[in-house]
């Protein structure tokens, strides 16, 4: 008879604990993810900027550039971008209500008509009194500086800020109002005047958008570049002074 073995059967090795398929999915999906983040930004961050500057600066490179006003080199400034001129001998744009840091009271604000690194309008509604009391005084002393009768009607636009506080148009009839008073500082005929300020009018967007508008900026440097070219000690026609208002 055979005898069995009373030896014991070694016990099997417990086998390596296996991580659930949950946390073997990450890897994978993780990987993908990265890559899809990585190919983003470089189409999103990288292709697409670098085409379209390219794009805009062999189609539309002057507006591409900011638009900009030079002169012999020089930039003075922006066609989208207003400049606040308060001489008498200039076209003056609308009133600005931006601001700016007051050098003197941290944490507060100063006038900076036309700042165009913090563009702002009041917030003031229509049934603001400080709005209402704001563009009365306005309208007074735009009166007063272009000579007109107490009760001369005033372009809207001369007396209340755009939006922005940064619009380089003005309204034509804006212009032509004050048109009498440049003239007479600068002692020039009035009719070339108003001729700069016809050149200077723009007309609607496409024939159909926005409004006629003159851009005070090109009307100004015109004036200096006709007040260049006057003879030095020409006077002004009689008649053209006739016409002029008196302070």
């Amino acid at each position: 008879m055979t005898s069995l073995s009373t030896s014991a059967v070694p016990a099997t090795a417990a086998a390596a604990p296996t991580a659930p398929a949950s946390q073997a999915a990450w890897g994978p999906l993780l990987a993908s993810s990265l890559r899809a983040a990585v190919a983003l930004m470089l189409v999103a961050g990288v292709a697409y900027p670098l085409a379209t500057t390219g794009v805009a600066q062999l189609v539309l490179p002057h507006q591409a550039n900011g638009s900009l006003i030079e002169r012999q080199g020089q930039v003075l400034g922006s066609n989208l971008i207003g400049q606040h001129f308060a001489g008498p001998q200039y076209f003056h744009g609308r009133p600005s209500a931006t601001t700016a840091p007051d050098p003197q009271q941290p944490g507060a604000s100063v006038a900076a008509p036309y700042n165009a690194g913090l563009s702002a309008a009041s917030n003031q509604g229509a049934t603001s009194q400080g709005l209402a009391d704001t563009v009365a005084a306005r309208v007074v002393q735009y009166r007063a500086d272009n000579g007109l009768a107490a009760d001369a009607l005033v372009p809207v636009d001369a007396v209340t800020a755009s939006a922005s506080g940064l619009d380089p148009h003005i309204s034509p009839a804006n212009a032509q109002a004050q048109a009498a008073r440049v003239a007479r500082v600068r002692q020039l005929p009035l009719e070339q005047v108003q001729a700069l300020v016809t050149q200077a009018t723009e007309g609607r967007t496409l024939g159909l958008l926005g409004e006629p508008r003159v851009h005070v900026l090109r009307l100004n440097l015109a004036l200096d570049d006709a007040q260049a070219a006057r003879p030095a000690g020409q006077a002004t026609p009689a008649h053209d002074a006739a016409q002029a208002p008196k302070e």
